[in-house]
């Protein structure tokens, strides 16, 4: 026994590309608001890993379901208008100190790789000035539900030395991705670099 297919006639092609196109701009919607957004870098608080005007993708779902890992890079709300980028390095409960030019947490020294390029550019004195936690917050530990973050350009990076403990709940996400210029695409932004 043979099954036929009838074809509709009455079908309207345009309202087929409208429902389409609505279904799409829907599904980007969706995605920029919970899942992933991009942004344009403008500053140079993150030279030399991230440069102004490289643009990122940012994972906005990864801290729904996980916490930040020390050394992401994220993005924070900074104030009503600003979001800024910079290094995850206190976590709650850590305690932070730099002593020429090296970085202590919870007493133990812990290497920084992606800084050497800066470092081997000061000619007089550190990168990072000698500070204790309890010297630029008044807090010996990174409270519960914070974050202590740097900018990687410590000479000119306006941070957490500066702001104070991020709030968890500022943050917006984790960079994923640079994908502009087309020369820097990266997707190397890993806590453990």
């Amino acid at each position: 026994m043979e099954k036929r297919l009838k074809m509709e006639t009455n079908r309207n092609p345009v309202w087929d590309w409208i429902k389409a196109f609505s279904i799409a701009v829907i599904l980007a919607v969706v995605i920029r608001e919970f899942l992933f957004t991009n942004y344009i870098v403008h500053g140079e608080s993150m030279m030399p890993t991230i440069q102004d005007g490289n643009r990122l993708i940012i994972n906005k779902i990864g801290y729904n379901v996980g916490n930040p890992d020390r050394f992401d890079l994220i993005v924070f709300h900074a104030n009503e208008e600003e979001d800024y980028i910079k290094r995850v390095i206190g976590l709650p409960g850590d305690t932070i100190e730099y002593r020429d030019d090296v970085l202590y947490i919870n007493g133990k020294a812990v290497e920084e790789p992606y800084l050497e390029r800066y470092k081997k550019q000061v000619l007089n004195g550190n990168l990072t000035e000698n500070f204790t936690l309890e010297e630029k917050t008044g807090r010996k530990v990174v409270p519960e539900g914070h974050l202590f973050l740097l900018g990687d350009n410590r000479l000119h990076s306006y941070d957490s030395r500066h702001i104070g403990f991020v709030e968890m709940d500022k943050v917006v996400g984790k960079v994923n991705l640079r994908y502009w210029p087309l020369e820097e695409i990266d997707v190397s932004f890993r806590s453990n670099q």
